[in-house]
């Protein structure tokens, strides 16, 4: 491909409004195009690297036998309301106004219902099926670029199995697909143990970049293989214990005391006696939460327990429910609420809590004597070098971006679409699915998140848009254009891709600029200097060593490059 022939927009200033590395560049490399918030055009060069990536996908999913749909981004709202993820999805899910239908966000429920009317019996099992679709998510507040757009591509897939054990298989398969897609885009990646959220089901995994730009956090081991999602992370830090003392409860007046470091001071204690209370309300049922001194809740894992549209009560509920405002409530005497406590407190004594009075709080409360609790179950944020609950050793916490996820279904979505199948024993059973996403946008976004440096992008060839970029530096000179335009033709023949800066009307340092800017692996430059040697100069951008070879040895060079394997 000419430049002098191509729409390639690059701009010499980062826009404003991009703050991350990836977004910087995409734009500064002419490859995408904000149209509104969180929906983006992929110019040309952008495409190429698009169709670069689901063909790397295409490859890994055929050769674990999956098979390729094209399914409708339009869904009838009926078959989601079966499933119950109109309301899982709440606001996240796009409506048409004077329709009964909705923008997939992604493709259970039609996957579900295809199986419904064609999966008879076990004979027709497994399947993978899967589809490389755009998506669509109502993000209240795109960011990032591409990375949390409002629509986007992704690969996802689904396996439907007669067995239990058969999950298993589809799931592995999966995940080592995952494993080969990723390395062969260039991605140092890891994996974690994830929540299903609305996708529901009985597993999870996603695998990650470690990434400042990260808009999730991940609890790291770097002595054992352990990692986690912060939403489900867990650590050995140390839990409360019982103390012998049996004392009766005692009345603290604390005037003006509303956070646990000011208890803390106030009554010159460990803040690992101090219960912090919380109020949540979930289908109008109000519940206590009991959390050690300053930890964090965790929202993610309080409502993969209590239900996923549970909220923070308002101030004004705080007050009705149990007489008194935040900073002041405690477990003790209250009436119609269901209350759980983190585990880390578990059956624990002399605590100090809140009276439900404000200004005042209740000392000794003896968790097994004084609260009937509801349940003990991991409610907290796993904070940075808190022991690893494998070996011990201290946790890292990190910000990601998520590559892929990987999800044992079940049967929520067989049962709500009776989706059956006669087994064996010619029993009627819920065919058991999985479903395995990829963000496509997210590998282009994270390979140049991790590949580039104060000059531009730097492409793994496996994805680059164009192996060779070809510099033609004195384009007043018949002689050196016709060397360059027939090193353009040998490439070009050998299949190679290229893109030739041959614009007579740009300074050689301009193209200099743009090529490590649009970051193609190689760069062979073509100048009077060495043509007149009959020789030419090319530079790796990966490492930026240059070399001079022989103007007869470029394809050769090239082809050997494209064959080495990655160090």
């Amino acid at each position: 491909m000419r430049i002098s022939k191509s729409f390639i927009p690059t701009l010499k200033e980062v826009p404003s409004d991009a703050v991350i590395p990836s977004h910087q560049l995409m734009l500064r490399a002419g490859m995408i195009r904000q149209l509104a918030a969180g929906i983006f055009s992929f110019l040309p060069l952008g495409y190429r690297v698009m169709k670069k990536v689901m063909d790397l996908i295409r490859e890994e999913m055929d050769a674990i036998g999956g098979q390729e749909f094209h399914l409708p981004a339009l869904n009838p709202i009926e078959i989601w309301e079966k499933t119950g993820r109109v309301e899982a999805f709440g606001d996240t899910l796009f409506q048409l106004k004077n329709r009964p239908l909705v923008l997939a966000p992604t493709h259970e429920e039609i996957i579900g219902w295809i199986a419904a009317n064609h999966i008879e019996s076990y004979k027709d099992l497994p399947q993978i099926w899967y589809q490389i679709q755009t998506k669509f998510r109502n993000e209240p507040r795109p960011r990032s670029g591409v990375l949390r757009g409002r629509q986007f591509i992704m690969k996802d897939s689904y396996s439907l199995d007669a067995s239990w054990e058969g999950l298993d298989k589809s799931y592995e398969l999966h995940a080592e697909a995952y494993k080969k897609i990723f390395s062969r885009a260039g991605l140092k990646f890891f994996i974690v143990g994830a929540s299903s959220g609305a996708m529901g089901g009985t597993g999870s995994q996603e695998f990650m970049v470690e990434s400042e730009s990260g808009e999730d956090t991940c609890a790291i081991c770097e002595n054992c293989s352990y990692a986690a999602n912060l939403e489900v992370a867990t650590s050995n830090v140390v839990k409360a214990s019982r103390v012998p003392a049996d004392l009766p409860l005692k009345e603290i007046h604390t005037p003006n005391i509303k956070t646990i470091d000011e208890l803390k001071d106030f009554l010159k204690v460990d803040e690992s006696i101090l219960a912090k209370s919380l109020v949540y309300i979930q289908d109008r049922t109000p519940y206590l939460i009991l959390l050690m001194g300053n930890d964090q809740l965790n929202e993610t894992k309080l409502q993969s327990i209590i239900g996923t549209n549970a909220r923070p009560a308002h101030p004004e509920e705080l007050l009705e429910l149990t007489g008194a405002d935040a900073g002041s409530i405690g477990p003790i005497g209250l009436k119609g609420f269901k209350i759980i406590v983190d585990k880390r407190l578990e059956n624990a004594n002399g605590l100090v809590s809140g009276m439900n009075k404000n200004d005042y709080h209740i000392a000794n409360i003896d968790l097994m004597r004084d609260v009937k609790v509801d349940g003990y179950y991991d409610l907290r944020t796993v904070e940075a070098g808190e022991p690893c609950p494998q070996c011990n050793a201290p946790l890292r916490v990190v910000n990601a971006i998520e590559l892929g996820h990987i999800f044992k279904l079940g049967t929520k979505y067989a049962d709500s679409l009776n989706a059956k199948f006669l087994d064996v024993n010619g029993e009627m059973k819920p065919i058991i699915m999985g479903s395995y996403g990829i963000g496509v946008e997210r590998i282009i976004a994270c390979s140049i998140e991790q590949n580039h440096d104060e000059n531009g992008i730097i492409w793994h060839k496996s994805i680059a848009p164009f192996i060779v970029h070809l510099i033609l530096v004195n384009s007043n000179i018949e002689s050196v254009v016709q060397v360059a335009n027939d090193i353009y033709d040998r490439l070009n023949e050998n299949k190679i891709d290229v893109i030739y800066d041959d614009r007579a009307n740009v300074s050689p340092g301009f193209k200099f600029k743009d090529a490590d800017l649009l970051g193609m692996p190689l760069q062979i430059i073509v100048g009077e200097k060495n043509v007149i040697n009959h020789k030419i100069e090319i530079k790796d951008r990966k490492t930026n060593k240059r070399q001079i070879i022989d103007i007869d040895e470029v394809v050769t060079f090239v082809k050997n490059f494209i064959n080495e394997n990655d160090k």
